[in-house]
């Protein structure tokens, strides 16, 4: 069985932004520009609520200890975004039950990775879900869009070679993106500390009983 910590590295930045980046580049090779804007301006904002609702709080303490939530996942965000769209434009030339099948796969994947972030305790249930919930939407909003345009021409030695491009990935060291999001957030704010989970619950716990 694969390990927990194998499945969850899938949605690390270091794989999953040059898997988006193959996808713009296939619909760009293919002329696909209108299908290549919908991709890039749906995964630009999934990204940008991730680091929205992470920056909010880490700088200001801004969450929910009701539902433990201190932002979205962006592992869980990235790979159900990202997985089922690869899956989608890999098997566009497939028959009807093999093109199911696969993007079946590819859904079933995010799910794994989103599922990871709980098992190993990096997220609670509700910030998984958030950005399961979030990279689902992008996803089935770019297959949406895609279905009403024009398919894109795409080449499969092209596609083969990114796939095969993309392995090395896998074995990279992980994306200091928690870091950044870091520096951003005590940068925005002027703050010398970040606002962590337990500081959530201290701050609620502080608060006085209304009369």
């Amino acid at each position: 069985m694969i390990p927990w910590s194998k499945i969850t590295f899938l949605g690390d930045t270091i794989v999953m932004l040059p898997a988006a980046m193959a996808i713009l580049g296939w619909l760009a090779v293919g002329r696909a520009w209108r299908i290549a804007f919908w991709w890039a301006t749906l995964f630009a904002f999934g990204l940008g609520l991730v680091a929205a609702t992470k920056i909010a709080f880490i700088g200001w303490g801004i969450g929910s200890v009701a539902l433990d939530f201190t932002g979205i996942s962006g592992h869980a965000m990235r790979a159900a975004a990202v997985l089922p769209v690869l899956a989608y434009l890999v098997s566009q030339r497939w028959r009807a039950p093999a093109k199911f099948a696969c993007l079946a796969l590819g859904l079933g994947a995010g799910l794994m990775v989103s599922i990871s972030r709980v098992v190993l305790s990096y997220h609670s249930v509700s910030e998984t879900v958030a950005g399961w919930l979030l990279g689902s939407a992008v996803a089935l909003g770019f297959i949406r869009c895609s279905l009403r345009l024009s398919k894109p021409y795409l080449n499969r030695w092209l596609l083969a070679a990114s796939l095969l491009a993309l392995v090395p990935t896998a074995y990279a060291n992980p994306a200091p993106t928690g870091h950044w999001v870091n520096a951003v957030a005590l940068y925005l704010s002027g703050h010398e500390r970040p606002y962590v989970r337990a500081d959530l619950l201290r701050h609620t716990l502080a608060r006085p009983e209304r009369p």
